[in-house]
């Protein structure tokens, strides 16, 4: 596939009677990058969670190019494009990494393996490894390696970063950048190191108790020092 639009509309949703998210509007243009930054608590993972068909919708509209996947589950979302690599991770455990990476295929030629392995080396040398026996870092390439050889239009990252050693996160990092250099995805990231995401992102969302606070580019946020410190809780970037 190539790269899609993501359009979201007025969405609120939680989880059961609870309302995390309120009237969330928001657009990423085709083969662009969205940052979605915020304090902890504040609807950042409900958010893909949301997009990705695993909370409770109660209104709003949810568009991968001109369809709207709002109505559907989870499954046919990953049909319709789109691609989420959640905070968790959810690789298999007792599989290798070969048979992770084959069950992201979806049907693709087993030589397409090749495409995870030039993005992350690393996996090519522990391929006969199982889940269990890799490092954090390895897990996130993994869970990330297997989402993207689907080839979705729109893909998901939620805190891809997290309790990851920096010089895994500057692998990481570079990663997806080349994979955005591309154009053939569209990229929404969440991320609690603002500097990586600002330095990575087109665009900023900034979410407060489940709504948007804020909208615009990276670099209106960058020199935006008191938006930075009233919501994001940090005096300054670096």
């Amino acid at each position: 596939m190539s790269a899609a639009s993501l359009e979201v509309e007025n969405l609120s949703a939680g989880y059961g009677p609870m309302r995390i998210l309120e009237n969330v509007s928001f657009s990423v243009p085709a083969g662009s990058r969205l940052a979605v930054l915020g304090r902890n608590g504040m609807g950042k993972t409900t958010l893909l969670a949301t997009l990705a068909g695993q909370t409770r919708r109660y209104h709003g509209a949810i568009r991968i190019g001109a369809t709207d996947i709002a109505n559907l589950q989870s499954a046919p979302r990953a049909h319709c494009g789109l691609g989420y690599v959640p905070q968790t991770r959810d690789i298999f455990p007792t599989l290798t990494v070969e048979e992770n990476l084959f069950v992201g295929l979806k049907g693709r030629p087993r030589s397409a393996l090749r495409e995870a392995y030039d993005m992350f080396p690393r996996l090519f040398e522990r391929r006969r490894n199982l889940g269990s026996q890799l490092s954090g870092g390895e897990q996130q390439m993994l869970s990330t390696a297997r989402t993207i050889l689907g080839k979705p239009s729109v893909l998901l990252l939620d805190e891809p970063l997290e309790g990851l050693a920096p010089v895994i996160c500057e692998e990481l990092m570079a990663a997806f950048s080349e994979l955005a250099k591309t154009g053939g995805v569209t990229i929404v990231l969440v991320e609690q190191r603002i500097q990586s995401a600002l330095d990575f992102a087109d665009a900023v969302l900034i979410l407060e108790r489940g709504r948007v606070a804020w909208s615009g580019t990276s670099g209106e946020l960058g020199e935006n020092h008191q938006t930075v410190e009233e919501l994001l809780g940090v005096g300054g970037l670096h």
